[in-house]
This record gives structure tokens, C-alpha cells and sequence, in this order.
């Protein structure tokens, strides 16, 4: 509830913070446009549900050792707008996160211009249910999606309610068709191969008139993509990619071929002969709660910064 009150009376009501709260709260000294991280866990979040094993058990009494559903912002501080890329299980925090960011220190929380979505994964959609009757009762926030997507949401309860109640305003999507968002703002879809059981997938390129970033949360394997992924990743200045897994064998007891990811592992073998400069540019998000890179100290962590790539932290900015 102290979320929800937020959203109309701003952020001083808080009796606490996210992590991502304290690190970018205020951007006025910036007409930058960026992206900031609002999330980099899988679809569940970490601590993850039912585990109890070493990567979560000291996650569930520690709320600074929780990390929310992958997700990031788009800000023009010169315009006041702001964009949600995917509506995860962590809606409520991301959001008041997002609108509570401040182009000076007078000015109030401004609401969210509107949220893209990558496809319809529980982590990636199912945050919109905050926007019903039940919670924040929306007035017509743009949601933008693709023809599945759409269909998804207009055909299925209790997603069809909020369309019908005018909570949202879908905004159809094409993939490769640019949306310009304002004079000096772009986003395009570009379509991936995933698990696309109720709609297709895409990653997403943000582009100012200076910068562009890439952002792919989930996609089956590199290998299957009619696109080259190092063209891409050269196309733009940061590649925020999936880094579910570290490698296969991660999850005991399960194949892991009914859930593929491109593991960090064979993505390190892949991007190894990119340029240092090129390497740079790579930022694993997306990662289940098995993934050993969580940790900062790990052998994992280590060994992908070795490669000269990193990790992606809930907080940090991007400029555009």
C-alpha cells in the first residue's frame, strides 16, 4: 500500500528504499537521455520460490540481498517522459523507482509515458495487474506489443479487463518498424527465437540521436537467430544480453533443454574474438537464481569480466 500511495503523493512517504531508490534519484544534472537497470533476475526474482538452497537462503531474511525481475527505464530529462521496458512481478517498486527520478529538485514524480513489452513469459508481463481495479485503476497507459501480445492481453481475463476498463491503451507493434518516441527518442522490436507458447518474442534497440543500446533479456540460442548477434552488438554502444544460466547443468534434476538460454559460458566462446572494444559492450542480464555470476566474488564473475564483459546492476545508468 505505501507504494501505491506513493504513486500519487510522491516519494516522501517512503519509510524505505529499493536498491536502485538511493543510486538514481536525481537527474538534473544530466539532459542526457539513458537507461537505467531496474531489475536483472529472471522471471521468478531472486530469492527464487521453494528454494532454500545456498544461492537463496541468506537472500530471504536480507531484503538488500534480493534482486528484482530483469527490467529497465528510459529517461529524457529534458522532456520529463519516461518508458518501462517489460511490467514484472516488481511493477510496484520499479515503477515508483522510474517516475520518482527528477529532472530538478522541485519538480514532482512525473508517471510513466508508457511500457513496452518483450513477450509473454510470467516475468515479463504479468506486473501489468498492478495497473487494475484492484491496485494503482490506471488511466490508459500505453502499452506497446506486438500482434500475439496484443491478442494475448485483449483475449485473455484478467488481462482483457484492463483493456476493457481503459487501464491500458495497447499501442501495436511491427518487428524492424521504428517507433519514434519524441524528436530525439527511437525504440525498434526486433524479433528473437524463444519459447513463444502465447506470444512471439522480441529484444529491443533504443536509440537517441547520439547513442543506442540493445536490449535482448531472453532468446533461445544464438545459433538459432536468423541475425547476426555480432553485428548487432556492433550496431550499438552497450548490448544488454540474457545471461540466464552460466552453464548447462545448472538446475539438478531438470533438462535443461526444455528451457534454452544461450549459457554465459558459450557466449564468452562466442564473443571472444570481438575486439576488446566491442567486448566492452556487453552486459549479461536476465540471470536465474542458480547463476554463480550473481556474485561478485564468484569464479564466474570473475571469468566474465576476465573476457572483458560484465554484469549488469540494479541501479546503473547507461547514457544515451
Amino acid at each position: 500500500m505505501r507504494y501505491l500511495l506513493a504513486f500519487f503523493l510522491g516519494p516522501a512517504l517512503l519509510l524505505g528504499k529499493s536498491p536502485a531508490v538511493g543510486r538514481t534519484q536525481s537527474i538534473r544534472q544530466t539532459r542526457q537521455p539513458f537507461i537505467v537497470v531496474l531489475g536483472v533476475a529472471q522471471d521468478a526474482g531472486i530469492p527464487h520460490p521453494g528454494c532454500n538452497k545456498a544461492c537463496c537462503a541468506r537472500r530471504w531474511d536480507n531484503p538488500s540481498q534480493r534482486k528484482r525481475v530483469s527490467s529497465i527505464g528510459l529517461i529524457d530529462p529534458t522532456s520529463g517522459e519516461r518508458w518501462l521496458f517489460d511490467a514484472t512481478l516488481d511493477l510496484t517498486t520499479q515503477m515508483h523507482d522510474l517516475e520518482s527520478l527528477s529532472t530538478d529538485e522541485t519538480s514532482p514524480p512525473r508517471t510513466v509515458s508508457g511500457i513496452f513489452l518483450t513477450h509473454a513469459h510470467i516475468g515479463h508481463y504479468s506486473g501489468l495487474m498492478y495497473l487494475g481495479r484492484e491496485g494503482l485503476s490506471s488511466n490508459n497507459v500505453p502499452v506497446f506489443a506486438m500482434p500475439r501480445m496484443k491478442n494475448f492481453l485483449e483475449t485473455n481475463g484478467p488481462w482483457s479487463q484492463l483493456v476493457s476498463l481503459k487501464n491500458i491503451r495497447i499501442h501495436p507493434l511491427a518487428a524492424d518498424s521504428t517507433v519514434r518516441l519524441n524528436a530525439q527518442l527511437r525504440v525498434t522490436p526486433i524479433r528473437v527465437p524463444h519459447r513463444d507458447e502465447f506470444s512471439e518474442t522480441v529484444g529491443f534497440r533504443v536509440q537517441s540521436n547520439k547513442k543506442s543500446l540493445l536490449y535482448i533479456p531472453d532468446i533461445d540460442k544464438w545459433e538459432r537467430w536468423d541475425r547476426n548477434i555480432e553485428e548487432l552488438i556492433g550496431s550499438v554502444d552497450v548490448a544488454l544480453l540474457d545471461g540466464t544460466f552460466f552453464a548447462d547443468g545448472e538446475i539438478s534434476g531438470r533438462s535443461m533443454s526444455e528451457i534454452p538460454h544461450p549459457f554465459i559460458e558459450e557466449s564468452l566462446k562466442r564473443f571472444a574474438a570481438l575486439p576488446p572494444s566491442e567486448r566492452r559492450k556487453i552486459v549479461f542480464i536476465h540471470l536465474n537464481h542458480t547463476n554463480p555470476a550473481l556474485e561478485r566474488k564468484s569464479k564466474a564473475r570473475r571469468e566474465i569480466e576476465r573476457r572483458g564483459m560484465r554484469v549488469a546492476e540494479e541501479g546503473e545508468r547507461f547514457g544515451l
